[in-house]
């Protein structure tokens, strides 16, 4: 993408139970919204080689729109589908960072409290992300992920990723925090939403209300 905001951005997140064909569809929706940073591919209960599955025929899809793909929790299957990142709510011993961050972007999640956050961030990943996936079933984002998103903004140089809420204006809440990068699912893939209306009033949002970043 020629001209990247230079505020907050978006972050979507696959939602269970879409098979690869719906999902590849709102995606490209989604992403005919306007500005998108990356897409996060979840497990969500899938054996590995239903993950698999669908990892190869969404992985392609983001790329091609410069939508940099993410798979969750499978290191193996990241590097077989090509993946630009791996997601990571806990690090296995074997796993070196350093060698892994050679091949791309490696995010961490699951921190609950601020020490649990900086534990993550001595790891220095790439990013770290402050939510649950599957877990914005409320119009407004967790209170615990805004006070993380915004005391981490604030003081530690990583991007962080905050989960918005199911409602699209909760974007607002998020960006206020200072934090990198918005995370959306239900606001944008649940029921009855269309994904590509929803991505353009938060990015409309982001360009009215998120704080601009030091170049």
């Amino acid at each position: 993408m020629n001209d990247v905001p230079n505020r907050c951005r978006i972050v979507l997140i696959a939602p269970a139970g879409l098979p690869a064909e719906r999902f590849a569809t709102r995606l490209r929706q989604a992403i005919a919204g306007g500005d998108v940073a990356s897409v996060i591919l979840p497990a969500e209960g899938l054996d590995e080689a239903a993950y698999q599955h669908f990892c190869e025929h969404i992985v392609p899809i983001a790329q091609e729109s410069g939508v940099a793909a993410i798979v969750a929790g499978d290191t193996r299957i990241a590097g077989r589908v090509g993946a630009d990142g791996i997601h990571l709510d806990r690090v296995e011993p074997e796993i070196d960072m350093e060698r892994l961050q050679a091949r791309m972007t490696v995010g961490l999640g699951g921190a609950k409290t601020r020490d649990e956050a900086l534990a993550l961030g001595e790891m220095r990943p790439d990013y770290v992300f402050f939510g649950r996936f599957g877990y914005d079933n409320k119009p407004g984002p967790h209170p615990r992920n805004l006070s993380l998103g915004g005391w981490w903004a604030e003081m530690i140089e990583i991007p962080c990723i905050v989960m918005a809420g199911a409602d699209i204006e909760s974007v607002s809440a998020v960006c206020a925090t200072g934090a990198e990068f918005v995370a959306l699912s239900d606001a944008v893939f649940g029921d009855g939403v269309d994904p590509k209306a929803a991505v353009a009033r938060a990015n409309a949002i982001l360009d009215e209300k998120a704080p601009r970043f030091e170049q």
